[in-house]
């Protein structure tokens, strides 16, 4: 039994440190291939990690979930969505803030966003030119805001909608690079020295939007007969076995982590899989083939069960992590897990990237296989590409939905292209992995108009 850290990395914390702010991806594979499926690495200032590849060893973390503390483990996002974040949660006050969140995640409540979805996409994709090439990520953040601020925080237009997307877009572009994402690992960074420097600017522009969303929820308690589809106003409805609401502040912080966890994270991966399917001609033909085949009475949700698209996106999360691990584990009593001894204070951090490039479960891993889910189905510590056990994310459905009702409405309506052959790489931006460059590319022709020429969703009754 061994009584240790496994594994440990030789090179000196701060080496690391920056090799993992700089490069998480290359630096799994590379201690992956030097260690195996369980390292330590040592990050200077923030303490030692043991990164695991092992689905034996993950399953078993997944499945003893009271054993472990997650919340404080993941206390580098607290600058940015606050103290109030159900991501920073443990124990009781986490179960009881995720049961408050869970239902308009899930069942019909995903329907009634399923239209607005649609039209959102067409309203935005008709804006595009023939022959113009544009960054794909730039555009599916585009749609991926948009989805936010309407479904979510249930807005659409004036003065507050504005401010909201404006804000939200430049507060994210702060940290949009490696070198920019450091001020998130190095405490010294996080000064306030007034509203030039990069902490000063991120705290007045992170005030500006909780100030609107304050407004708005004032203005939402004002006219308590509006009952629009939307999560913030389910949110604020929902009441826990005590009879007890959500307080301003926990709404106004979940809001903000819906944000990060739902608007970037969706643009990344939609950039990603137009980067794979315009790249396989045999993967696109395949996906269109099986969207025209549901005619034109389908619904929104007819699209999301289509099996083809749907392993489309599982592939595509598979091959690239939108984080570079998934939230880490931190033990709270000594424990063994696989003839290895864990004193309390150990770090686990389940790896998504070492799991889902292991050969033995996914043979030729770095080729994109949307038929490998066709063929079979993996278990829950083979493929976590929303994490695991009592934390896996809640916005999951919600996410797939999205990714299915883009990809299909675009391609059905737009022949596109890749603007160059230039090979696309993972790079951090925040807490987050995103294509370097952002994946260029061309409509070429427009293979249908659109259902309408001004914005659907101010049309129709969604």
């Amino acid at each position: 039994m061994v009584s240790k850290l496994p594994n440990r990395i030789t090179s000196p914390p701060w080496r690391q440190l920056i090799q993992w702010i700089a490069d998480p991806i290359a630096f799994q594979a590379r201690y992956g291939r030097q260690y195996g499926n369980l390292f330590t690495m040592r990050l200077a200032g923030l303490g030692s990690f043991v990164v695991i590849g092992d689905p034996k060893i993950i399953q078993e973390i997944f499945s003893q979930s009271s054993k472990f503390d997650v919340g404080r483990g993941n206390l580098l996002a607290k600058p940015l969505i606050g103290q109030n974040s159900l991501i920073l949660m443990d124990g009781d006050h986490h179960q009881r803030e995720r049961k408050l969140l869970m239902p308009p995640f899930h069942g019909e409540k995903l329907q009634t966003y399923a239209q607005r979805i649609c039209l959102i996409t067409e309203q935005i994709t008709s804006q595009w030119q023939a022959n113009q090439p544009f960054v794909a990520r730039a555009a599916m953040q585009k749609i991926s805001l948009e989805v936010i601020v309407q479904v979510v925080f249930g807005l659409s237009e004036g003065e507050r909608y504005q401010q909201l997307k404006t804000e939200l877009t430049d507060w994210l572009n702060m940290i949009d690079s490696p070198l920019r994402s450091s001020v998130l690992f190095f405490k010294f960074l996080q000064h306030d020295w007034g509203a030039w420097s990069p902490w000063g600017k991120m705290n007045r522009r992170k005030q500006c939007i909780h100030d609107l969303l304050q407004a708005e929820i004032d203005e939402r308690k004002a006219q308590r007969n509006k009952k629009d589809a939307n999560i913030l106003n389910l949110l604020m409805a929902a009441r826990d076995e005590n009879g007890q609401a959500m307080t301003d502040e926990e709404l106004r912080d979940e809001l903000v982590t819906m944000l990060f966890a739902g608007h970037e994270t969706t643009a990344t991966i939609l950039a990603w899989a137009f980067y794979q399917i315009l790249q396989r001609l045999d993967v696109c033909d395949k996906l269109l083939h099986e969207i025209a085949s549901l005619g034109a009475m389908s619904t929104p949700m007819d699209i999301a069960q289509l099996p083809y698209l749907t392993a489309v996106c599982q592939e595509t999360l598979r091959m690239y992590p939108v984080i570079p691990v998934i939230f880490p584990r931190i033990v709270k009593s000594p424990m063994t897990i696989a003839d290895y001894w864990f004193d309390a204070g150990t770090i686990l951090m389940p790896s998504n990237y070492l799991v889902h490039y292991r050969e033995d479960i996914y043979p030729n891993a770095r080729q994109f296989k949307p038929e490998r889910f066709l063929d079979r189905q993996y278990s829950p510590s083979e493929y976590f590409p929303f994490g695991g056990g009592n934390r896996r994310c809640l916005g999951y459905a919600l996410a797939l939905l999205e990714m299915k009702l883009v990809l299909a409405t675009i391609l059905s309506q737009y022949q596109l292209a890749l603007a160059d052959d230039k090979s696309v790489k993972m790079q951090r931006r925040g807490l987050t992995i995103t294509p370097s460059g952002g994946v260029r590319m061309v409509m070429t022709e427009k293979l249908r108009k659109s259902s309408t020429t001004e914005p659907s969703y101010k049309k129709q009754p969604v």
